[in-house]
């Protein structure tokens, strides 16, 4: 799956003539750790029962017409590879921010856990 393809799943919505805005976010493995710790990969586990749950509370509000979300699950991804496509498609600007940046934070609070790997220090 690629932005590409989900943006392409959104524009054949039904109600997709509704839309004034698509958001996208691309979440990608970053070199360092919050902590500034050297990371060298990670990989995700998904909870996808409560993935179903957040999706269709998300889509109930108002304006939105579409949301796609793909997570690299049980794969070792490195530095720099993507790992989760989030892609909101609805009427006003207001109402895609929102909805994107409250499926997101649900997505990673609730949804996913991950295991980072670390380059090893050096001695």
């Amino acid at each position: 799956m690629n932005i590409t393809t989900m943006m392409e799943q959104i524009k054949q919505h039904p109600d997709y003539h509704k839309a004034g805005m698509i958001l996208c976010h691309n979440g990608v493995v970053r070199g360092t750790s919050r902590e500034g710790d050297e990371v060298t990969g990670l990989e995700l586990t998904v909870d996808h029962e409560r993935l179903d749950q957040i999706l269709s509370e998300q889509k109930k509000r108002p304006g939105i017409i579409e949301i796609l979300v793909h997570i690299n699950e049980g794969k070792s991804l490195a530095v720099g590879d993507d790992v989760m496509f989030l892609v909101v498609a609805g009427d006003i600007r207001e109402n895609v921010l929102g909805s994107l940046t409250d499926t997101l934070n649900l997505i990673k609070a609730e949804v996913t856990s991950k295991k980072q790997y670390y380059k090893q220090a050096k001695k």
